[in-house]
């Protein structure tokens, strides 16, 4: 058998412009097959299918308004007035959650974290944030404070001021507003005891943390929108978190029930090839810029949904470990087969071992989430549909 040259390979296949109520089970199953026959190409056994959350949400009609979201606020915030913390800064991602949050209110404590949001997006320069002598976690800023150390900042991307364009978007809603900048949830104590808590990886330490200190009224942004409010979408594990701008008066939800979608998509492609293939619906992936420092991480998961073969993490030797150490002494064709037999005969775990040292530890369904995101862009490409061929292969296959 002449030797395979080629590993993984990820292609971006293009699928129909997707509206709500369609099938996107039978789109993402006719896309895959259309680009298998149309480049010549066939599915494998283990080959992987993913397909961004996106288009799994907007087929599911999983939208919630701003005055949906506004009269869920009220629902929870009855006094109207309360602190809303730790937001990230986008106008994609939390400008129009703000604006149904604000709607319901009628005083918000936004308590902003610096010097960076949660995702990286900074508010303060850490070299302008040493030059004034500041202890971010320590020291709370007022917002006269923070102009008076700092001026203007604009984001070196969007060219924003967030911190203008959030108060004035909670006082176009008729809504006071009280900003300030601290890192530790408990100072918004000082100001209200109510408290609804934005952040989306460690959400779960502010409300323990809030709660420990007394706080009378905790809510997590994803406890809002978990239930559907006057026919609204909604999603009971993440409510807003994960939920993107639509239009300036709506948001698309995560999508939610996706172990259907992707046991659908499974089933549909091995009826039509034989083939068992790895389904997965993905959000952002993980890739921190160098110059901007933003992390892609605003979904509360990278995958909410996937096949039972992509559980659990790679279980790979280092290649270069070996070639550097066990058999720094082979060359050519005996160097290839040593490596090749320690791979064939390598354990099931080998957590412990230097051979597999610098292997990211990551589970498949992040480390193949990150993969499909990039590949598949989040502008104009028309691929929400990523097919991975040879990612579980190694060198001796």
């Amino acid at each position: 058998m002449e030797e395979r040259r080629i590993g993984t390979v990820a292609r971006g296949v293009r699928a129909p412009i997707i509206r709500e109520g369609d099938d996107i089970a039978g789109i993402v199953i006719e896309s895959v097959l259309a680009a298998a026959k149309s480049e010549n190409l066939e599915l494998r056994d283990r080959d992987v299918v993913a397909v961004t959350e996106a288009v799994v949400a907007r087929a599911q009609g999983n939208y919630a308004t701003v005055d949906q979201i506004a009269a869920d606020v009220r629902a929870k915030f009855p006094g109207g007035e309360f602190g809303v913390i730790f937001p990230i800064l986008s106008r994609n991602r939390f400008a129009v959650c703000l604006r149904g949050i604000a709607r319901g209110a009628k005083k918000i404590y936004l308590m902003l974290s610096y010097p960076s949001d949660e995702v990286g997006n900074a508010l303060i320069d850490m070299d302008a944030l040493d030059a004034a002598g500041v202890d971010p976690w320590s020291d709370v800023l007022t917002e006269a404070k923070y102009r008076e150390l700092f001026g203007i900042v604009k984001h070196p991307f969007t060219g924003v001021d967030y911190i203008s364009y959030y108060r004035e978007l909670i006082e176009s809603q008729d809504c006071e507003v009280e900003i300030v900048l601290a890192n530790d949830c408990r100072k918004i104590l000082g100001y209200t005891d109510a408290v609804l808590t934005c952040d989306i990886h460690t959400r779960a330490r502010s409300k323990r943390l809030l709660k420990a200190a007394d706080a009378k009224t905790v809510y997590g942004l994803d406890e809002l929108m978990s239930a559907p409010v006057d026919g609204s979408g909604f999603n009971a594990s993440y409510g807003l978190l994960g939920s993107n701008k639509a239009t300036e008066e709506k948001v698309k939800l995560f999508p939610r029930d996706c172990e259907d979608v992707v046991a659908k998509i499974a089933a549909g492609l091995k009826d039509a090839t034989g083939r068992q293939v790895e389904v997965m619906v993905y959000g952002d992936g993980a890739f921190k810029d160098p110059v901007g420092k933003i992390w892609e991480l605003a979904d509360p998961v990278v995958s909410p949904a996937y096949t039972p073969g992509l559980v659990g993490q790679p279980n790979e030797l280092k290649l270069k470990y070996l070639a550097d150490n066990d058999y720094k002494d082979l060359s050519g064709d005996a160097l290839k087969e040593a490596i090749s037999a320690s791979i064939r005969a390598k354990g099931g775990d080998l957590v412990g071992n230097m051979a597999s040292q610098g292997t990211t530890p990551r589970r498949l369904t992040d480390l193949i989430g990150s993969l499909s995101d990039l590949t598949s862009g989040s502008g104009d490409k028309g691929t929400p549909i990523v097919w991975i061929q040879g990612y579980f292969d190694n060198y001796t296959m």
